[in-house]
């Protein structure tokens, strides 16, 4: 947009024109990346704890320990197991909540902390530097090993692996795909966003 009026108007455009391709490309990665920041509730959901055995563990994969919180429901075995994977900001309140909800269902429910070899997401503000710095280091085939190690883990813990799932928030949902492929005895897989 040239203005044939006032040249000092145009020392005020853009220098390189943004397409309507671009700015919806742009529009939709804005609004990605405000959807995926940490929920900054005033009020914080937490599920009560009474009645269930929670807390944390370390399961031995390659390469160290895997940290995990993991709920159930107190004096019970044999209970369906559900994996409960991160969103790139690690295991945060809301997940070990998703666990302890999960378990007042009768569900085993495991959080790895699937970046534990790489970083910790809480310890950086800024969502570009936690995707560079630790989520793209993350191997897939690393993953989809230390899901298997908790479900072995859980089967040691009173769980049932015969009855699988997993479901996963933001790039969680993605694990989840990508586990639903690689783990033919899964039952069921929730992605969420």
């Amino acid at each position: 947009m040239k203005s044939d009026q006032d040249p000092q108007f145009d020392s005020l455009l853009p220098a390189a024109r943004l397409s309507r391709r671009g700015f919806v490309t742009t529009l939709a990665a804005a609004g990605f990346a405000l959807a995926v920041q940490p929920v900054q509730a005033q009020s914080v959901i937490r599920t009560d704890a009474e009645g269930l055995d929670t807390g944390e563990a370390r399961i031995a994969v390659d390469g160290g320990e895997l940290p995990v919180y993991f709920a159930r429901p107190a004096g019970r075995d044999k209970m369906p197991v559900i994996l409960v994977v991160q969103e790139i900001f690690g295991v945060h309140e809301y997940i070990r909540d998703v666990c302890r909800r999960l378990a007042r269902e009768g569900y085993l429910a495991i959080a790895p902390e699937l970046f534990f070899r790489q970083g910790d997401p809480t310890a950086i503000d800024n969502v570009a530097e936690i995707l560079q710095a630790i989520v793209a280091k993350v191997p897939d085939a690393q993953v989809m090993a230390d899901l298997d190690a908790c479900a072995a883990w859980a089967a040691d813990k009173g769980g049932d692996a015969t009855r699988l799932g997993i479901t996963g928030f933001c790039w969680g949902g993605r694990i989840t795909w990508l586990y639903a492929a690689h783990n033919p005895a899964l039952k069921a897989g929730v992605a969420w966003y």
